[in-house]
């Protein structure tokens, strides 16, 4: 099956304290937007890219573009108010249903290519596919009572990208009407009642948010 990426770059900088997108902050040389989109390259070669950034990005993007002589091929389109509607943009530019596509944070630029291997081959086999892994710190809940107490973290997953999907199936999801719960696009296709595989992940595939998780990303690539 043919598979494609909508990787999702639309923050901002704020809890990272720049004036640039995160998605555009350089990360030894190279925007960590165009690091991730050569990792899931590297991962599945034969697939297609779908970019889905802020309408007000899209120019900054092509700047660097040229000046870094970016050579993948990425269909840009512009997203929505949420991350709910730029996901379902970005599916509205896959015309073929009878395929994969993977949908991936644009600051994850460490998944690992097994991983993607892993989630497009579990996704086709069984329609729904999301890489995760468990906590290693102990867990406490709230329980809505005032108080916080422990919980089995062996019961905890902690849930990353790319989800995968055979992409009929996750058009149709994003044809309902959005939710509070819908977190993720696992919650917006378990909404109709559909089972999501899970798959390992790995613990370098951080979302970079932050400073710290900046220091982090060099060290990784150090």
């Amino acid at each position: 099956m043919d598979k494609y990426f909508v990787v999702v770059a639309g923050g901002k900088g704020l809890r990272m304290g720049s004036d640039i997108p995160k998605q555009f902050i350089e990360l030894r040389g190279m925007p960590i937007l165009m690091r991730t989109i050569l990792r899931l390259r590297q991962s599945a070669p034969e697939s297609r890219f779908i970019l889905v950034l802020p309408q007000e990005h899209i120019a900054m993007w092509d700047t660097l573009v040229r000046e870094k002589n970016f050579d993948v091929p990425v269909r840009i389109v512009a997203g929505g108010a949420t991350r709910f509607l730029s996901v379902k943009n970005g599916l509205d530019a896959i015309e073929d249903s009878d395929s994969l596509v993977a949908v991936h944070d644009g600051v994850r630029p460490f998944v690992a290519e097994e991983v993607v291997r892993q989630c497009f081959q579990r996704a086709e086999e069984r329609g729904a596919a999301i890489p995760v892994i468990r906590p290693v710190e102990s867990v406490r809940i709230d329980n809505n009572e005032g108080e916080n107490v422990p919980f089995d973290r062996d019961k905890c997953y902690l849930v990353q990208t790319p989800q995968t999907f055979r992409t009929s199936l996750l058009k149709e999801a994003y044809q309902q009407s959005y939710q509070p719960s819908f977190t993720d696009d696992a919650s917006v296709v378990e909404a109709m009642g559909v089972h999501v595989t899970l798959v390992g992940g790995n613990r370098e595939n951080i979302k970079i948010t932050t400073q710290h998780d900046l220091r982090i990303a060099e060290m990784l690539i150090d």
